[in-house]
């Protein structure tokens, strides 16, 4: 005898939620806000992408690394720095924040590739036996909403700040 499926929710809104309580910790703005923006970081600015090009590569050059958004390149100080950046190039981010210690960049990198492969899979997932065009709306909403998360965050500062006192001896 077959196992009795659960019933599946009906709408995009319902599966939408249903996945970003699954991702719980995993959910991508809640990485950013916890773990990145509580740190030091400077500002990032990202080509925009055309509707219909949301291609996302990381290229090695002679110069070094890059990503590359659409036809637009940005040049990177290095691999972790080009996998960070290329998770919310996907997301269509307009800014986002990047940690001043390059040190974390790498270990932040692994978290929101992970959490954002885990998002799609759980789409294919619980969309699994309904047609295209609802698998893609509830898609679309998902990336929206992290998209739309991340901005409200904001990028933060252009340049980090140092609150240190410097001290001026008197002669």
């Amino acid at each position: 005898m077959r196992a009795r499926r659960q019933p599946r929710a009906a709408t995009v809104e319902a599966i939408v939620a249903e996945i970003k309580n699954a991702l719980g910790d995993e959910w991508l703005p809640r990485i950013y806000r916890e773990r990145v923006r509580a740190q030091r970081t400077r500002a990032c600015s990202l080509p925009a992408v055309a509707r219909g090009n949301k291609r996302v590569e990381i290229q090695h050059t002679l110069l070094g690394v890059e990503l590359k958004v659409g036809r637009r390149r940005v040049h990177c100080p290095d691999l972790a720095t080009a996998r960070y950046l290329a998770t919310f190039a996907r997301l269509g981010c307009k800014s986002v924040a990047v940690p001043y210690d390059i040190t974390r960049i790498s270990r932040l990198a692994d978290d929101l590739e992970s959490a954002f492969h885990r998002l799609l899979l759980l789409t294919e997932h619980m969309t699994e036996g309904r047609g295209t065009v609802f698998r893609r709306s509830v898609r679309a909403r998902l990336l929206g909403d992290a998209r739309r998360e991340i901005e409200e965050i904001g990028a933060g500062p252009s340049a980090p700040q140092f609150n240190q006192t410097t001290r001026q001896r008197g002669g």
